[in-house]
């Protein structure tokens, strides 16, 4: 008799496990709960953010955030006097770059346009998932930065994977990462989400930290004001009609390089007025 019962609750003990597990749309009901509700994000038409954009070698650039529904994104930002954008109206992406020597409007390249095409998505791949076409597996639990969360694999309608971490007691995504292609080679890239303050009865993570995998550099995005529902007009968005066709990419990584060159060297003159303000105090 007392072995059956040991051996029943032996059985109990292997069951309570799958019992108390959670399906994937069961996490992110809860994620979207903790944002805030369902109700509340679809009812957001526009998103207006400003803060700063901290580069791994510490300069600090304005930098504006302009999202609009369906799919319109448009990002500012200022250096050395320039103001530089890029930006996605739904179809097409393109940029005025004065740093990197295109001070007019000029078209972007295709991987450009469907990393473009993906940051425009106003609610996210998770969002109503299956109408879009994807695909969500909760994947198990990682350690991230400490914390547990659970993983959650999403498979885009075009065949890209993205890997999602929410923090198992906030429901908050801490983390996400996946593979992109640049100029032809594969990156991968991963972001960290924290400094979650509430904004209109919604959460928004304040400081949002980009980078190559398992790489100590990276650049941080920090969030200043967050505003919703302000009027953006379509044409802050909309690609100008005499815009340049996209750079080739021998062009595109000759800018890029000049344009690092000239911020380290900037940063390097900063870190060196600061070094002598600081003797000087002395």
């Amino acid at each position: 008799m007392l072995r059956k019962i040991l051996m029943g609750i032996s059985m109990l003990a292997l069951l309570a496990p799958v019992a108390s597990a959670q399906t994937v749309d069961e996490v992110l009901a809860k994620h979207f709960d903790a944002m805030g509700g369902l109700t509340k994000l679809k009812a957001i038409q526009s998103i207006k953010t400003s803060g700063r954009m901290v580069l791994p070698q510490g300069m600090e650039l304005p930098v504006t955030l302009l999202q609009k529904r369906p799919k319109s994104f448009r990002m500012e930002f200022s250096m050395q006097g320039m103001t530089g954008m890029q930006a996605f109206d739904g179809k097409n992406a393109w940029m005025v770059m004065p740093m990197m020597g295109t001070k007019d409007p000029t078209a972007m390249g295709a991987e450009e346009s469907k990393m473009m095409d993906e940051q425009a998505e106003f609610d996210g791949p998770l969002v109503d998932y299956k109408e879009k076409g994807n695909k969500a597996e909760l994947v198990g639990k990682e350690q991230v930065e400490g914390a547990d969360a659970f993983k959650v694999k999403c498979t885009l309608k075009n065949g890209d994977v993205r890997f999602m971490y929410f923090d198992a007691e906030t429901y908050l995504q801490i983390k996400s990462e996946g593979k992109r292609t640049v100029r032809g080679t594969e990156v991968e890239s991963e972001s960290y989400m924290s400094d979650y303050k509430e904004v209109d009865g919604t959460m928004v993570p304040f400081s949002i930290e980009s980078g190559a995998k398992g790489s100590p550099q990276r650049q941080k995005i920090v969030i200043d004001k967050v505003e919703y529902n302000t009027s953006l007009p379509d044409s802050l968005f909309a690609m100008p009609a005499g815009a340049a066709p996209a750079p080739s990419d021998s062009t595109r990584t000759a800018a890029a390089k000049g344009a690092a060159k000239t911020v380290e060297a900037k940063a390097v003159t900063a870190s060196a007025k600061a070094d002598s303000t600081k003797a000087k105090k002395k």
